[in-house]
């Protein structure tokens, strides 16, 4: 039963890792961008909860209608005014730039709130746990992460396929220069899709903050962990990313159980695996995801 256990909190460890991964979903898919300070923007939001937590008092959910607008904003902002110029055939100038991005945003967090660990108080929304069949017990917030990671991905899934900037997403996806030709205006549609990956990572960075505590150096971890989702779900497919977290998160649980410190091991070995046996991913991105 222990086992069953571990499987099933590693599902539910998933739903994180898909959140954080989604936005480097995006990222990589509509626009080829690799970006390094995807970890330390998530920790950003997660301060961003704190602060406005700090001034109005409000709970870290409730924060959330002031963080992802304000996170979107800012992908907006770093789409037009920096990601744009850097993006080509040639990968190393968005790599070294949002590397920079990082060193800056660390040394910045560090200046600000310094080294201390922080978390975003939240009650016992999450320390309730619901017991389930056979003497298992499932917490009520991790099952609201995976729930929402769900939601958020099949949403996204349905813009993309019914909507006409999910249109606009997919053109300038496929052919940047036939969708400019066509009136598309490539830096408006790349602003609007990092600003969607911002807000989702802007969610994705709160709840990171209430599940447990943060400091400023936490982002390269979170970088590893989205980049692992992304690549064994296949990059740039979206219900691949979510199968990555998966896969991620109970290769972790697994190793967890085993012994207390090998789950990172675990999961390192999962990634490395799928990679091995499948380059592409398990759910390579096609026209149709």
């Amino acid at each position: 039963m222990q086992w069953i256990d571990a499987i099933v909190q590693g599902v539910l460890l998933g739903g994180l890792y898909a959140l954080f991964a989604t936005g480097m979903s995006l990222g990589f898919g509509i626009m080829r961008l690799v970006n390094i300070a995807h970890g330390d923007f998530i920790v950003l939001a997660a301060y961003l909860g704190l602060s406005v937590m700090a001034v109005s008092g409000l709970h870290p959910l409730v924060a959330t209608l002031v963080v992802v607008p304000l996170m979107a904003l800012l992908g907006y902002l770093s789409q037009r005014l920096l990601f744009n110029r850097t993006l080509g055939t040639d990968i190393t100038p968005p790599l070294l730039v949002t590397f920079a991005l990082s060193l800056i945003l660390q040394n910045l967090l560090l200046e600000i709130f310094s080294a201390d660990s922080r978390r975003l108080q939240s009650g016992d929304l999450v320390t309730t746990g619901v017991d389930l069949v056979g003497g298992l017990k499932v917490g009520v917030f991790p099952v609201l992460i995976l729930v929402l990671a769900v939601v958020i991905i099949a949403a996204l899934q349905w813009m993309f396929s019914h909507t006409d900037i999910g249109r606009s997403f997919r053109a300038a996806s496929d052919d940047r220069e036939i969708s400019q030709l066509m009136g598309l205006d490539n830096a408006h549609v790349y602003g609007l899709a990092m600003a969607l990956a911002f807000a989702i990572m802007g969610l994705g960075g709160v709840l990171l903050g209430m599940k447990t505590t943060f400091d400023p150096t936490l982002g390269a971890s979170q970088l590893i962990f989205s980049f692992e989702a992304v690549i064994i779900g296949g990059m740039g497919s979206l219900w691949g990313t979510l199968a990555g977290g998966m896969v991620l998160g109970v290769s972790q649980t697994i190793g967890y159980r085993i012994d207390p410190g090998w789950g990172l091991l675990f999961g390192h070995l999962s990634f490395l695996a799928i990679l091995a046996i499948r380059p592409q991913g398990l759910f390579p991105k096609t026209r149709d995801n």
